[in-house]
């Protein structure tokens, strides 16, 4: 055992190298499991858990409960305790139909008397519900949903799953803070499950939900860490010492406080935002990690929702709209690999048809190289394809059991089997793309994405249209649709294209010269541009020619583009492709953008060349507004502190980035200090 006495300069020591590593496990805690950037191996993570762990050992003086090391494992407990919910954990109305989707919005516009609402807009995840409460910051206490009142006190076993922090990474913890997620198991860890059951003998678990079920119900939380679950917050229940105005400004919170939300979470305004968003949600379901059973859409506005309140089973601003899953078995003929838009080769499986949901399947993606060599799919297996909502039908699993010795491994292509160029992998991603631009393949489907109704919405040029017209070589890239015109008897020869609808396409390709920017933006096939990405270039430099002058550093201060995004637009537009591109659609008239109105140049550039950060909720203004000051005053709006940062601006209940400032000696200030400095009136 170690020494008992505190003086003592061996104990002193370890005392200074224990709290610096669970300040480093805690920090990539946080950016494996919240921000989903690792910066060590699981290697090099290993090892400093081992080396804390020793430590511990050694010094049991400086064993605390909320250590990092006590995620490894605790003793067996004796049996479970029921425990009340001080917030009843309240049940969500279904939806089934976008009908019913439309009459809901329409009667809580009703309700609360406005033209259009903003909603938040998640997966959800078919896992769990587990509630986790902090007491100034500390884990106390984690309770299943059990009848909604009252639920199984399972502490000891959610100590242990990934991802949830036994403190919140900030100094200021609110007195109480009850944060409601879903307890998961990924794809890929419940098919080694299943696996490891088989070999054993075992009957193994129907679906990746029982498996995280029967994990939370096991005695030993040692055997429940070995099913590494994983945890994702989506909700809230009892708080005290600290409020929100916005279901965004939650969820940004309590990521900066370490806990990881579900991913892609879209906000949007009024139902037609409202649909594209779901649109969106569902065509990225094949490529989620974990399985989930629909969407949740909730307001975004926390002063609505205590408006409307609840029912005594539910409350009235939050729907579920929701999939019945299905699945089948069926056998893999072959795979084949397809080039998208981006030049991303997508391996497919292609099925002896079966009938899944009344209709029948003989497609399903595999996604990626990575995700085909995790699944271990071969030519000639037994595969049980799932097909979501009725959505897009997906390989879950091999079913192991059922081979036969003839099945033959798949070598993925080191060629674009469209246009023959050499693939590269994207650099730290798990994309293999063809990195020509003129791919015949990418040229097809960048055609289409161009017209389609997210983005320039042409009106009679469907995919169909477009690889006739391919084939007739009317069109070799973007800017020919805007000649078609010129080709008006050549279009009236092509398949079933008479006069009406030659002229009903023209019509759409003269229309859509007046899409906005960002829908031109979208169009043009940047990688990670989508629509939100193109309407925020669009509200920061207003056209075209300005995003193009923009320098990559100068695109990265914009609020939520972020250097990644940043890079992307700036060597597109650098490119001869691109440059040629903007040039040709700009000559034939599209709407290239307004430029923004003046700046008001009788402010002083009080911020000139300084980095801000702000972070927590504000009183006067929103996070939003107090960023554009910033840029309005010369200076630049960043998301994360560092050493170089020259100022943080703290509202209630800031999180990490109020830690981090004060460990680097960052100087903090409130938001009304903030605008005394910027010459505006408090």
């Amino acid at each position: 055992m170690g020494s008992l006495f505190p003086d003592d300069a061996e104990y002193v020591q370890a005392e200074q190298r224990v709290g610096l590593l669970r300040q480093q496990l805690e920090r990539h805690n946080q950016l494996y499991y919240v921000e989903a950037r690792p910066e060590i191996t699981d290697r090099e993570y290993d090892r400093l858990m081992q080396e804390l762990v020793g430590l511990e050992h050694r010094f049991p003086e400086l064993q605390t409960t909320d250590s990092p090391s006590q995620k490894v494992g605790g003793e067996p407990i004796r049996g479970f305790v029921q425990a009340a919910h001080q917030v009843p954990m309240l049940s969500i109305d279904n939806l089934f139909a976008e009908q019913e989707l439309e009459e809901w919005d329409q009667g809580l516009r009703k309700s609360l008397d406005t033209e259009q609402l903003e909603y938040s807009i998640e997966y959800k995840i078919d896992g769990v519900a587990l509630a986790l409460i902090y007491e100034r910051g500390v884990l106390v206490r984690a309770v299943t949903r059990g009848n909604g009142m009252v639920g199984d006190d399972v502490t000891a076993n959610a100590r242990v799953i990934e991802g949830i922090p036994l403190r919140l990474l900030t100094k200021n913890a609110p007195e109480v803070l009850e944060i409601r997620g879903e307890v998961l198991i990924l794809n890929e860890e419940f098919a080694k499950l299943q696996a490891t059951q088989i070999q054993e003998g075992e009957e193994p678990f129907r679906n990746p939900r029982n498996a995280a079920a029967g994990a939370l119900k096991l005695l030993d939380p040692r055997l429940a860490r070995q099913r590494r679950l994983r945890f994702l917050a989506h909700g809230v229940g009892q708080v005290s010492g600290v409020s929100w105005s916005t279901w965004s400004e939650f969820l940004q919170q309590i990521r900066e406080l370490g806990l990881p939300t579900t991913p892609n979470v879209r906000f949007a305004v009024g139902f037609t935002g409202l649909q594209q968003a779901c649109a969106e949600l569902i065509a990225g379901v094949p490529e989620l990690p974990f399985e989930v059973d629909g969407l949740v859409i909730k307001l975004n506005s926390l002063p609505q929702r205590n408006m409307l309140g609840a029912t005594s089973k539910s409350p009235r601003w939050v729907r579920a709209w929701k999939w019945e899953r299905y699945e089948a078995e069926t056998r893999v003929l072959r795979i084949v690999v397809q080039v998208g838009r981006t030049g991303t080769l997508t391996p497919v499986a292609e099925l002896e048809p079966v009938e899944i949901a009344g209709t029948t399947v003989s497609r399903a993606s595999l996604h990626n190289r990575d995700e085909l060599q995790r699944l271990g799919v071969r030519i000639g297996d037994l595969v049980v394809v799932e097909k979501a909502g009725k959505i897009i039908p997906h390989v879950l699993r091999v079913n192991e059991a059922g081979r036969t010795g003839a099945e033959q491994f798949y070598e993925f292509p080191s060629n674009c089997p469209e246009c023959g160029t050499a693939v590269v992998q994207d650099e730290n991603g798990v994309y293999v793309r063809c990195p020509n631009p003129a791919c015949p393949a990418q040229l097809r489907e960048t055609l289409i994405w161009f017209a389609s109704r997210p983005c320039m919405n042409i009106d009679g040029l469907g995919e169909k249209l477009i690889e006739l017209l391919l084939k007739a070589s009317l069109v070799d890239g973007i800017p020919a649709i805007f000649r078609l015109a010129e080709k008006r008897d050549q279009l009236k020869n092509l398949e079933r294209m008479g006069e009406k609808s030659v002229d009903r396409l023209l019509a759409g390709i003269e229309e859509s010269r007046k899409q906005p920017l960002w829908r031109l933006l979208a169009g043009l096939n940047i990688r990670h541009v989508g629509q939100t990405v193109a309407r925020t270039l669009e509200q920061a430099f207003g056209t075209l020619s300005a995003i193009i002058e923009q320098t990559e550093e100068s695109l990265g201060a914009v609020h939520e583009i972020g250097p990644v995004i940043a890079q992307s637009v700036y060597q597109f537009f650098r490119s001869d492709y691109g440059q040629r591109l903007a040039a040709e659609l700009a000559a034939l008239g599209l709407n290239t953008g307004q430029p923004l109105a003046p700046r008001d140049t009788s402010s002083p550039r009080v911020f000139e060349g300084q980095t801000i950060v702000v972070t927590g909720t504000m009183v006067r203004f929103t996070r939003e507004q107090i960023e554009q000051l910033i840029r309005d005053l010369g200076g630049k709006a960043s998301g994360s502190v560092s050493k170089r940062t020259s100022l943080v601006v703290a509202g209630d209940a800031a999180g990490s980035k109020r830690t981090k400032a004060e460990e680097l000696g960052v100087r903090i200030v409130t938001e009304d200090e903030f605008l005394q400095l910027a010459g505006k009136p408090v």
